[in-house]
């Protein structure tokens, strides 16, 4: 493509040299560049791209883009390679990806959505709805890509940067895909990996203290703000009214088209008479013009609360409610409040909480419905936050009847010492516990504890299908572990 069309949309640009150049692809990645392509240089947290800009027009670039306030002295510019210098080189390699794809999000209709919690899960219901209506679908977020109910890659991040994702678009394109639903993260907001986006609906699930790190958000206003954008970029909007700060966006877009959804307050989707049980939710909602039973396969109040965010969209998009009904009540979402059938009939939920806050949430969750004891199989990562470790032992210790200290992705760390930082915080609490290293020996003690009127909860794993051991991805694949013990 002509290196003009590509620039179209990106404003205060200086260029030195030829801008009738044929560009032959885009990049941000030096290892990546091929002959003919443009190299944008990004400045990131740990490392600065402008420092492979050379790498990259040895690598064939013929075409650079820097961003103001980089050395201009250290490039050695061939006089056959074009430079371009821009304000913000994140946002202008989104809007340079989106005119390189031919602009892709404006030929299917685009659902995003934000919020701390339920992503993922409210992603899952939305396409699984949009499925069952007989629509060709895509979806991209935190566990993996999909075209058409085809699971084309995993996810190494909930939003993939801009160049990926505007690819990925021009594929759904390509394979005649009418919906893409994507999970859309503060930091893609931030980091300008959605602009030139066209949605068509955004949802906000709802909003807590997560992702404040240095290389995040530094703090909670600037988390929140950021998740804002979204609201910038779309005025057909959704929102969980009984969260205290997503209920304020109405008045911060009174001129959006903002459906509301809730439980506790006056709203547009109202859920009522609601059950909950060790395996399922069902309640009465208004889909269409009259009130439906709705009953959906995940357990636990949150996932009234994704359910009717789904319902709500459907609500938006026109999709008959009993396509809606039918949808959910077969909703299976990889990790997320995942339960795991078995000869024992017993319940056995696998989810991807591996935060003090998400262990919280899930152990309340399962401890309100369930008649009897709350088994809890949890560990830490290695390498990361080592703070939590005691933080997360307590709250199980707390909340759970019976709690097994495991491992979960020891990587470089020795899994003993990890467990033993678990340790220290359930030792402040009353709770019954036992350390057991080997995870798979922790499940099989589990299984041998629990009844049927139990629930064993598997935390911190969710979706991923393996153990991450000093550098290796070993085979691990809870649902196959689970069956395997009970067979």
């Amino acid at each position: 493509m002509e290196l003009k069309k590509i620039l179209i949309g990106i404003e205060g640009l200086k260029a030195k040299g030829n801008l009738d150049i044929d560009v032959k692809g885009l990049e941000s990645n030096s290892k990546e560049i091929k002959e003919g392509y443009m190299f944008v240089a990004i400045k990131g947290f740990s490392t600065d791209g402008h420092s492979y800009v050379n790498d990259a027009i040895k690598s064939g670039a013929k075409v650079v883009m820097v961003q103001e306030g980089c050395d201009l002295k250290t490039i050695k510019l061939p006089e056959d390679v074009t430079l371009i210098m821009t304000k913000d080189t994140r946002e202008a390699l989104a809007k340079c990806s989106c005119n390189y794809y031919g602009n892709p999000s404006k030929k299917f209709k685009l659902i995003g959505v934000t919020g701390t919690k339920g992503k993922t899960t409210t992603t899952f219901m939305i396409k699984e709805i949009l499925e069952k209506a007989g629509h060709k679908v895509g979806l991209i977020g935190t566990i993996a890509t999909y075209i058409n109910g085809k699971m084309m890659s995993e996810s190494s991040r909930t939003t993939p940067e801009s160049i990926e994702l505007q690819k990925t678009f021009a594929e759904m394109v390509k394979q005649g895909v009418e919906y893409a639903v994507m999970e859309v993260s503060s930091q893609s907001l931030k980091l300008h990996r959605v602009d030139g986006c066209q949605f068509d609906v955004v949802v906000f699930t709802n909003f807590s203290e997560d992702h404040i790190s240095e290389k995040e958000h530094p703090d909670m206003k600037d988390y929140f703000e950021s998740k804002l954008k979204l609201f910038k970029m779309c005025d057909n909007g959704i929102i969980n009214v009984d969260d205290l700060q997503v209920s304020k966006i109405p008045k911060l877009f009174p001129d959006n088209n903002i459906m509301t959804y809730g439980i506790d307050n006056a709203c547009d989707v109202l859920a009522k008479d609601i059950t909950i049980t060790n395996s399922y939710v069902d309640f009465r909602v208004k889909i269409s013009d009259r009130n439906e039973r709705v009953k959906v396969s995940i357990p636990g109040r949150f996932s009234v609360y994704n359910s009717l965010a789904a319902i709500c969209v459907a609500k938006k998009l026109g999709i008959p409610s009993d396509k809606v009904i039918e949808a959910l009540a077969d909703i299976r979402v990889p990790g997320r409040s995942e339960m795991v059938p078995n000869k024992k009939e017993i319940p056995i939920m696998i989810d991807y909480a591996h935060s003090p806050e998400s262990l919280q949430n899930i152990l309340s969750a399962v401890k309100s419905y369930t008649r009897g004891k709350v088994i809890s199989v949890f560990g830490c990562g290695g390498d990361r936050d080592k703070g939590k470790r005691p933080i997360m032992g307590e709250i199980s210790g707390r909340i759970a009847d019976f709690t097994f200290i495991t491992s979960d992705n020891p990587r470089t760390e020795d899994p003993e010492t990890i467990v033993r930082e678990i340790e220290e915080g359930i030792k402040k609490t009353k709770g019954n516990y036992k350390v057991v290293v080997d995870r798979t020996e922790a499940i099989k003690e589990a299984i041998a504890m629990a009844t049927k009127l139990d629930i064993i909860v598997l935390a911190g794993k969710g979706h991923e299908p393996y153990q991450e051991i000093n550098g290796e991805k070993l085979p691990y694949d809870e649902r196959i572990i689970v069956n395997e013990i009970i067979d």
